[in-house]
């Protein structure tokens, strides 16, 4: 085991950069990451994604580096990248083969290589291992060894931040499990469970996420149902937690890199098997419907044709940037492509980012925004969650709609002569 271990942590967003901060209190930690500009903005003590405060990054003792010469004498090096899916929702391990061939070019002898990505069970061993093999020359688990702790970061959450949740740590041997509990331990009060194997912490990871997938797809099954039906899902879902195992999911749009991806990661495992996975594709397939059904029901009520719409947020969560995965884009695609116009604003999204990702150019502000048919509601960022009702009320034109999709405006009486409609 490691006295004083120096780690290197390999991709520097949402996920690594909270890790190797915390990590660099406690050890000799280089921060890497292919994105020069991103490494130049960490440099300068900011972070564009409002993970980390300014003060900690520019009090921070670690270094921050595109430069592979940078890794050498690493003794852990941390996996952090993304793992995302192709266009046919498969899992596409392009990044994370990429981090592994960076890594390789790099590894000495008795060096650990932990993978916190989610994949499904299998990748940190029959991907990533021989990836490590064949572009260092040596052998894994005799001359370098795997580890695997499952990332947990929920972006813009100030509460469950990596020194205050339980980390899942497991290792090729004994000896790499209880040498990855120190270390993980060091930063959250020693709060870890040492997993069976790699496999089983690979899948209890996939697992989390798919879980949650599924429990929303019900509660937005159960909206359309109640909307149908003329009843608000919001009151209904109130009634219904006043039972003790009742468990609290909101209806919604389910984006982001995690929620909407990892389940796919799930099926795939399930399909090399011969199992056809219903349920965890049925939960996919309802949420990844409620865009455009949100959108054909606001579409329903506009009596101007083509309408002026305003969309309220863009991010795929509330109070982040993280435009990644964000399903906002299928209620604008959707009310676009049958001819209406129109515009997005949101205080905390990138503009360069939003119109190269999805060629939407935001709003610069509200300031001269009026006379639209609708304004949805489409994240409940706090700037909108404060906007009184005479705001609203200026957005619209007369008889216009405003479509809460998340209960932003719930509790807020609206004048006469507009309309409301919500999830």
């Amino acid at each position: 085991m490691f006295i004083s271990p120096r780690i290197s942590v390999i991709g520097l967003g949402y996920v690594g950069l909270p890790l190797a901060i915390h990590l660099a209190r406690h050890f000799d930690v280089i921060g890497f990451d292919i994105d020069a500009t991103r490494i130049a903005e960490l440099k300068l003590g900011e972070d564009r994604t409002d993970e980390v405060a300014d003060e900690a990054l520019r009090d921070t003792k670690m270094d921050f580096t595109n430069d592979e010469a940078a890794l050498a004498g690493t003794d852990i090096f941390i996996v952090t990248v993304p793992t995302p899916v192709d266009s046919d929702n498969a899992p596409d391990l392009g990044p994370i083969r990429g981090a592994s061939e960076t890594v390789a070019r790099n590894l000495a002898k008795g060096a650990v290589v932990v993978y916190e990505s989610t994949v499904y069970p299998g990748v940190t061993e029959d991907v990533c291992g021989p990836i490590l093999e064949a572009g260092s020359g040596l052998s894994c688990g005799a001359d370098f060894f795997l580890g695997y702790s499952p990332e947990r970061i929920n972006p813009g959450d100030r509460e469950h931040t990596v020194d205050r949740i339980t980390k899942v740590v497991a290792g090729q041997t004994p000896e790499v499990t209880a040498q990855l509990a120190a270390i993980y331990g060091a930063v959250n009060s020693g709060d870890v469970f040492e997993a069976r194997n790699i496999r089983t912490a690979e899948a209890a990871k996939v697992i989390e996420n798919a879980q949650r997938d599924i429990n929303i797809a019900f509660v937005n099954e159960v909206a359309v149902i109640l909307n149908g039906l003329g009843l608000d899902v919001l009151d209904v879902l109130e009634a219904a937690n006043t039972k003790w195992n009742f468990l609290p999911f909101q209806p919604g749009l389910v984006g982001g890199h995690c929620i909407g991806v990892d389940p796919f990661y799930l099926a795939y495992a399930a399909q090399s098997i011969g199992h056809n996975p219903e349920v965890v594709l049925a939960g996919r397939r309802i949420n990844d419907s409620m865009g455009a059904y949100i959108a054909d029901e606001i579409a329903a009520r506009l009596t101007a044709q083509p309408a002026r719409v305003l969309v309220l947020g863009l991010t795929f969560k509330e109070n982040v940037p993280d435009l990644r995965n964000t399903r906002v884009v299928d209620i604008v695609s959707r009310l676009t492509e049958t001819g209406h116009r129109v515009d997005v604003h949101d205080p905390h999204a990138d503009r360069e980012e939003a119109r190269q990702f999805y060629g939407i150019e935001l709003l610069p502000s509200l300031e001269d925004a009026s006379g639209y048919d609708a304004v949805i509601g489409a994240v409940c960022h706090a700037e909108y969650s404060e906007l009184e009702v005479g705001s609203l009320v200026l957005l619209l034109a007369d008889g216009g709609v405003l479509a809460d999709i998340k209960g932003i405006w719930r509790g807020v009486d609206f004048p006469e002569g507009y309309r409301r409609w919500q999830l």
